[in-house]
């Protein structure tokens, strides 16, 4: 078994214009004020993380990684949930999510992918230089205005929904693995893959390629009632990235899991700070332990209540009081028996020469 890294922080929810937390530099240093050992980067900060420099240039990923080492930090993934969602965005969202690309491919959804795709695969170079093994992203969903049909169920556009999404995706899963990097999607609501049948429909898809993984958040599965420590039993060969967040539902008599279009404060479902919420993270770790996950436990900060930089500062403490570090040895080893085959066939009551 081995021991899982952390306590990591994702940075996407504290990025500001004021300082510390406009600058890495900045970031990283309150990052490590707190007691994190990892952050985990988004790519859509320029003046944070510039993707594209770092595709190109090992002195540029040379510096990020000194500048954290001062702090005594590393990077758990760099992050393109936005730049994915962008991967494949069905009509009726193309002016909510046109503000997630720069301004020369807006209202032009082809150019948009184009320039989504091209993010992807600078990501993936990025990570080699910077020596990371797996990256967080979304899968974007051209098939979620469907999730819940009326007009009823139809085949077809899933097929063909699904077959689109892993057209798009296999030469960016192809390129990830040339560059020895895993491609986690968080398994999210508005993605096509929120759930583990999506995962699975997409993953035979794209030939069950080695590099197509998940993020696993159990925030997003308590949210759809799903089971989350048995999806960890079925799914753990494929989770390589793990946020820590927390979240509840509480059942009424007004709304339910769709949140009635109100705020995430009134919803039955709702977001909270680690330990504040109903997930049972003490099983999560002993489960991701047991299977041998060896990433690492990144605070994802989203809560309807409390404030960030205290939920930052719990959730550095949280995590890493659930981190179980592994033992080299069986704890009943004091009292093991012989191991001679002789004396462990007399014990059995066997006479004469053993069996090969």
């Amino acid at each position: 078994m081995k021991t899982i890294q952390g306590p990591g922080i994702f940075l996407s929810q504290f990025i500001d214009g004021q300082p510390p937390f406009n600058t890495l530099e900045g970031l990283a240093e309150w990052a490590a004020s707190l007691g994190y050992k990892a952050l985990q980067i988004p790519c859509n900060h320029p003046a944070i993380f510039d993707l594209e420099k770092a595709a190109e240039s090992q002195d540029y990923c040379d510096e990020i990684l000194a500048t954290l080492a001062a702090h005594g930090l590393v990077i758990s993934e760099l992050s393109t949930h936005l730049e994915g969602q962008l991967i494949a965005v069905h009509p009726a969202y193309d002016a909510a999510f046109d503000g997630f690309a720069p301004d020369a491919v807006r209202g032009n959804p082809a150019a948009r992918q184009a320039w989504a795709t091209e993010k992807l695969k600078q990501a993936a170079r990025a990570s080699a230089r910077l020596g990371l093994n797996a990256h967080a992203t979304f899968s974007g969903a051209l098939a979620w205005p469907y999730f819940y049909p009326w007009p009823p169920h139809n085949a077809l556009l899933l097929d063909e929904a699904f077959k689109e999404l892993a057209a798009r995706w296999k030469p960016i899963l192809d390129c990830f693995d040339e560059h020895g990097v895993d491609l986690c999607y968080e398994i999210h609501p508005g993605e096509d893959l929120h759930d583990g049948a999506t995962f699975e429909r997409f993953l035979q898809l794209v030939d069950h390629h080695p590099r197509c993984n998940m993020l696993f958040d159990p925030s997003h599965l308590l949210l759809q009632q799903i089971d989350y420590l048995a999806f960890i039993d079925r799914y753990h060969a494929r989770i390589k990235a793990f946020h820590v967040k927390d979240a509840e539902y509480r059942i009424n008599g007004r709304s339910g899991a769709y949140g009635g279009y109100q705020p995430w404060i009134d919803r039955a479902g709702r977001f909270r700070s680690p330990g504040d919420g109903q997930i049972d993270f003490s099983a999560i770790f002993s489960k991701l332990t047991q299977y041998d996950y060896s990433g690492w436990a990144v605070l994802e900060w989203e809560c309807c209540l409390k404030q960030g930089d205290a939920g930052a500062r719990e959730g550095c403490e949280f995590i890493r009081r659930h981190i179980i570090p592994v033992s080299e040895r069986a704890f009943d080893d004091f009292a093991a028996g012989s191991e001679d085959r002789a004396s462990v066939r007399r014990m059995l009551g066997l006479a004469g020469d053993a069996h090969d």
